[in-house]
C-alpha cells in the first residue's frame, strides 16, 4: 500500500515579508555600484542643465528688462523638443545609452564653458544667448529619454519599479535645486559664475558616466519593438494612442507643464516687481521651492502604486497651490507657499513619469519617454510665453492666479475622461 500523498501546502495569505517586499522599496536599487553612481549624476545633471537654464532666463532679463523676453527664452529652451523629440527615442532605443549620455554631456559642457567666457569678457548680444538655448533644447531633447531608460540597463528587471519612481524623483529635486543654486551664485557674483560653475558640474558628470561599469550593465533580452527598424518614429505614437489612459496621463503632463511649471518667468518677475528683492529674494525663492520638492520627492519615492486618481488630485492641488501663491500678502507667506508648490510639483511629477515608464515596455520606453519629454518640457515653453504675456498684460499676482486656475481646470478634465476611459474598459 502505497503511502498516502500529503495533502498541498495551503497558500498563505500573510502579508510579504520585509525580505520579500525588499525588491519593491525605494533603497534596493541602490544595492547596485551602478546605480549609486547614476542617482549622483542624475541629481548633479539635472541640477545643472536646470541651473544653466535659469541662468540664461536671468540673463535675458538683465539684457532686455522685459518678462516676455524671459518667456521667449523659456520657450526656445523647450519648443526644439517638440521637433526632435520623437526622433531621439528612436535614437535611444537602438544605439547604446551610456554612449549617449557622454555626446550629450560634453556638449553641455562646451555650452555652459562658451556662455561663462562670453558673458565674462562683456556680451551684450541677446540672440547668442537665445542661440544658446536652442542648442540647449536639443541636446535635453536626446539626453533626457536617453538618461530615463538607461536605468533599465543599471538596475535589471529586479528593482525596475523603485528605480524608475527614485530616478524620476531625483532628477525632479536636480529640477528644482538646481535653479536655487543658480539663484544664490547669481545673487553673489553674476550669470558668468554660474555658467562657469555649471561647465565644471559637467565635466564631474562625464566623470561619472565614465565610471560606470560595462560589463555589471543588464542588457534587455527583449527583441527590437515594435517599428524599432529604420526611420519607424510613429511607433511610439501607435503605442501610446492604442492605450487612453496613458495617452491622458501624458496629456495632463503637458497641461501642467504649460500653466504650472512657469518658475522662472513667475519668481523672477514676483523678486523684480512685487517684492523688490532682487537677485537675492530670486534666489531665496527658488531654494524654498528646492526645499519644498526635496519633501515631495522622500513622499512620491515611498509611493509604489500612486494611481490615476492620485495622480489627476496631485495635479489639481499642484494649480491651487500656486492660485494660492499668489495671493499671499506678505514676502513671508508667499515664501511658506513656495514650499508648499515645490512639495506638489514633486508628488505630481513623480508619479506621473513613473506611471508612464512602468506602462511602456522597455523595447519601446524610449520612443515613449521621446513623447512625454516634448510633452512636459513643450507645454513648459508654451507656459514660459504664456506666464510672460500674463504678467506684462495683466500683473504678476494676476497671471499667476490664471495659471493656478488653468492647471486645476486641466486636473478636473482629464480627470473625467480619465474615468469615462475606465467604465468603458478602456487601457
Amino acid at each position: 500500500m502505497s503511502p498516502r500523498p500529503f495533502p498541498p501546502r495551503p497558500q498563505s495569505t500573510k502579508p510579504p515579508t520585509r525580505r520579500a517586499r525588499s525588491t519593491e522599496s525605494w533603497h534596493y536599487p541602490l544595492r547596485h555600484h551602478n546605480y549609486r553612481i547614476f542617482v549622483v549624476l542624475s541629481l548633479v545633471g539635472s541640477g545643472g542643465v536646470w541651473m544653466q537654464r535659469l541662468a540664461q532666463d536671468w540673463l535675458v532679463l538683465q539684457l532686455t528688462g522685459s518678462p516676455a523676453a524671459v518667456g521667449l527664452a523659456v520657450a526656445l529652451q523647450f519648443l526644439p523638443m517638440l521637433v526632435v523629440g520623437p526622433v531621439s527615442g528612436v535614437l535611444v532605443d537602438l544605439f547604446p545609452k551610456r554612449r549617449i549620455l557622454l555626446v550629450c554631456q560634453s556638449v553641455a559642457v562646451v555650452l555652459a564653458a562658451g556662455l561663462a567666457a562670453w558673458n565674462a569678457m562683456g556680451g551684450t548680444d541677446v540672440w547668442v544667448v537665445y542661440a544658446s538655448c536652442i542648442a540647449l533644447g536639443i541636446t535635453s531633447a536626446i539626453d533626457g529619454p536617453a538618461r530615463q531608460v538607461f536605468v533599465n540597463e543599471v538596475v535589471g528587471d529586479a528593482g525596475l519599479p523603485a528605480a524608475i519612481g527614485l530616478n524620476s524623483a531625483i532628477g525632479q529635486l536636480g529640477a528644482m535645486a538646481g535653479p536655487a543654486l543658480a539663484g544664490v551664485v547669481i545673487a553673489h557674483t553674476g550669470p558668468a559664475a554660474a555658467f562657469a560653475a555649471n561647465a565644471c558640474l559637467g565635466v564631474a558628470v562625464l566623470v561619472m558616466i565614465a565610471s560606470i561599469r560595462p560589463g555589471e550593465l543588464h542588457h534587455s533580452p527583449e527583441p527590437p519593438g515594435p517599428g524599432a527598424g529604420r526611420g519607424q518614429v510613429l511607433a511610439g505614437f501607435r503605442f501610446v494612442r492604442a492605450r487612453p489612459s496613458l495617452l491622458l496621463t501624458m496629456l495632463l503632463a503637458g497641461l501642467l507643464g504649460a500653466f504650472g511649471m512657469n518658475g522662472p518667468v513667475v519668481l523672477a518677475a514676483f523678486a523684480d516687481r512685487v517684492w523688490h528683492s532682487g537677485p537675492a529674494g530670486f534666489g531665496l525663492f527658488n531654494t524654498v521651492s528646492a526645499l519644498g520638492a526635496l519633501a515631495g520627492a522622500l513622499v512620491a519615492t515611498r509611493i509604489k502604486r500612486f494611481g490615476r486618481k492620485g495622480i489627476v488630485a496631485s495635479a489639481g492641488l499642484f494649480g491651487l497651490t500656486q492660485l494660492l501663491a499668489a495671493l499671499m500678502p506678505t514676502q513671508e507667506w508667499f515664501v511658506v507657499m513656495l514650499i508648499v508648490v515645490g512639495f506638489m510639483t514633486l508628488v505630481f511629477l513623480t508619479s506621473a513619469a513613473t506611471a508612464v515608464q512602468l506602462e511602456a515596455g522597455a523595447n519601446v520606453r524610449g520612443r515613449v519617454l521621446a513623447l512625454y519629454f516634448p510633452l512636459l518640457l513643450g507645454g513648459h515653453a508654451l507656459g514660459g510665453l504664456l506666464a510672460g504675456w500674463l504678467t506684462e498684460d495683466f500683473g504678476v499676482r494676476t497671471g499667476l492666479v490664471i495659471t493656478g486656475a488653468l492647471g486645476m481646470a486641466s486636473a478636473a478634465v482629464i480627470g473625467l475622461l480619465l474615468r469615462r476611459c475606465s467604465r468603458r474598459g478602456g487601457n
